[in-house]
């Protein structure tokens, strides 16, 4: 049988995100999304905006009612899309 283990994949966004390796049953560990300010935004791509507003609603979702990880990832949200609403539509 082969199985997948999650890892988490650590970096200078969104602590959290998980990636894929080789071997080794799934790990339960869980870790918040970290605030995602509005200079933050402002110097990421729309692209990564994009993908960091998807992380940012499947974590708000995610958390528990009345939490601070749902506030973070509400302003998360807020902000990346205040962000995207300036930009001009891409082709």
């Amino acid at each position: 049988m082969i199985h997948q283990r999650l890892v988490w994949a650590d970096d200078h966004v969104c602590r959290g995100r998980k990636a894929l390796s080789g071997s080794g049953p799934p790990e339960t560990k869980e870790e918040t999304m970290k605030l995602v300010s509005r200079f933050e935004a402002a110097s990421r791509s729309t692209a990564e905006l994009n993908g960091l507003l998807g992380e940012a609603m499947l974590a708000f979702a995610a958390a528990p009612r009345s939490s601070q990880e749902r506030r973070d990832a509400l302003a998360s949200i807020r902000n990346i899309e205040n962000e995207l609403a300036i930009r001009p539509p891409g082709l």
